[in-house]
């Protein structure tokens, strides 16, 4: 037989699987290192004049040496599996150190960019942005179009984006 990996895949795949499930490993386990198994024999497949030109003997032996050195690494590093909720409580939630320095240069460079806008452009900003209010109702309250409104917030953006570093 030859070494077209394809086909000894779907030819030996599933017998190796189940071999590697009845030594007790998992059903993850034994699926990783069948597929390690097929990729270490594309990495060095064997000459085609070697003696005993088995493919399926070979498969199944690279796929014992990888069961013991998957065995041996447990044992020196055993692996836990923790359920989501146990991770997500170890999980810290505030932001790093360098990160809250960074939001608060941010914010720094926010205001100061606030305080050079003209006080109009400024307060329809401020009414859009923090009050949530409708161009419709800025205009209103500023005696201006909406059009007109809709302008000073944009250029209160604008100036902001050339201000501000966001990365």
């Amino acid at each position: 037989m030859s070494w077209d990996l394809q086909s000894l895949f779907s030819l030996y795949a599933k017998e190796i699987t189940r071999s590697l499930r009845r030594r007790g490993l998992s059903a993850e386990t034994a699926a990783d290192l069948t597929q390690d198994t097929f990729l270490r024999v594309l990495a060095a497949t064997p000459a085609e004049g070697t003696p005993h030109h088995n493919p399926r003997a070979y498969l199944h032996q690279v796929s014992r040496n990888l069961t013991a050195n998957h065995l041996r690494r447990e044992a020196l590093l055993p692996m836990i599996d923790h359920p989501e909720e146990r991770i997500a409580q170890i999980a810290d939630p505030a932001p790093s150190p360098e990160r809250a320095v960074h939001s608060r240069q941010c914010l720094a460079q926010v205001q100061a960019a606030l305080a050079g806008l003209p006080a109009r452009t400024r307060t329809a900003f401020e009414m859009h942005r923090v009050g949530e209010h409708t161009l419709a109702e800025i205009g209103a309250t500023l005696g201006l179009s909406t059009t007109r409104t809709w302008g000073l917030i944009r250029e209160a953006y604008l100036h902001l984006a050339e201000l501000v570093d966001l990365d």
